[in-house]
């Protein structure tokens, strides 16, 4: 990539690449296809138990993958350990492209500064081939809780210290929990989930009284109003939840984002690569998908070449350091 000698196919290979976010995928030669991939069916590991944004964004874009090579797409959940099991699970794959690993916030970003030993290295084993879209989380209670907002709920945290009890299943549910405490000056405990069903339940159990969930796995059920929301972790208000203020708004900076994406072996072959990037953008600005990602699950998409798939996945792990940092989580 950084050296000027290159072959004619290899230049033709490139332009390709920075095609794919607007060419259709029938107009790639059959090399930057991957010369024939895919020729059998395709598992997608999915590092999360079902029901969370990641597991319903992968399945929404393996089966425009399967409808547009006739090749199965398999959603394997694998969860545990804040997504390491299913990590190290697509680690151990062979190389060749037939599985791909939904990276996430957790996976890429948030794991290699909260643990000391994940067992990986997302920049060194994987390639993020394509970014599905990037969000926030909502902070949420039963609906039936005392707790009308924000305010209602600091104001009880504070006047019971360690008396509230939150629930996390990832990086992203814990990390926000963490911060507005060390923000707000507040003391409460969070309960360790493997699956975002069980932390719902108990929720409405009313063993643990609130908890951060992505906006894509928190729709239904603040759409169904069994869950209410108090606030947003986004920068800014959502053009879809324009009453729901963000969490800056009462702490100025304090926000938490963060992305869902699919990545492959380090080592697949390049124009494997090149073929799954270009069918993932073609899947997320195809008219129902990217209406579905931007005005049901709220995810800000856009589609990307390898190179920047590569710089986002970078610049998230930096990112994520700094919250790490804020929420003074000790590496396990």
């Amino acid at each position: 990539m950084t050296t000027f000698r290159m072959t004619l196919s290899r230049r033709f290979l490139l332009i390709a690449s920075s095609a794919a976010a607007v060419a259709p995928l029938a107009a790639y030669p059959a090399a930057a296809q991957g010369g024939g991939y895919p020729t059998k069916p395709i598992r997608i590991i999915v590092p999360f138990a079902p029901g969370g944004s990641g597991d319903i964004t992968s399945r929404l874009v393996g089966k425009f993958i399967e409808d547009k090579t006739g090749q199965p797409v398999v959603i394997e959940n694998k969860p545990g350990a804040n997504g390491i099991v299913g990590v190290l699970a697509a680690k151990s794959a062979p190389a060749d492209g037939y599985t791909l690993m939904l990276a996430t916030t957790s996976t890429n970003a948030a794991n290699v500064h909260m643990y000391k030993s994940p067992g990986y290295d997302p920049e060194k084993d994987f390639q993020v081939v394509g970014v599905i879209g990037s969000s926030g989380a909502f902070l949420v209670v039963p609906a039936d809780s005392s707790y009308r907002s924000l305010a209602d709920l600091l104001a009880f945290a504070r006047g019971n210290p360690g008396k509230l009890n939150f629930g996390y299943f990832n990086a992203s549910s814990q990390v926000p929990a963490e911060v507005l405490a060390r923000q707000a000056g507040v003391d409460w405990q969070g309960v360790a989930y493997k699956a975002i069903g069980n932390a719902w339940n108990d929720l409405y159990s009313g063993a643990i009284q609130f908890m951060f969930v992505d906006l894509t796995a928190g729709r239904g059920q603040v759409v169904a109003n069994k869950a209410r929301p108090l606030a947003i972790t986004l920068p800014r208000r959502s053009p879809l939840y324009p009453d729901l203020p963000t969490l800056g708004e009462t702490f100025p900076g304090v926000t938490t984002t963060g992305f869902l994406a699919i990545a492959v072996a380090k080592a697949t072959p390049r124009p494997i690569q090149e073929k799954l990037n270009a069918l993932i953008n073609e899947a997320i600005t195809s008219p129902d998908i990217a209406n579905r990602l931007a005005n049901e699950f709220a995810l800000n998409s856009r589609p990307l070449t390898l190179e920047q798939c590569a710089a986002q996945d970078r610049e998230e792990r930096a990112k994520w350091a700094n919250y790490v940092r804020i929420a003074r989580i000790e590496p396990q």
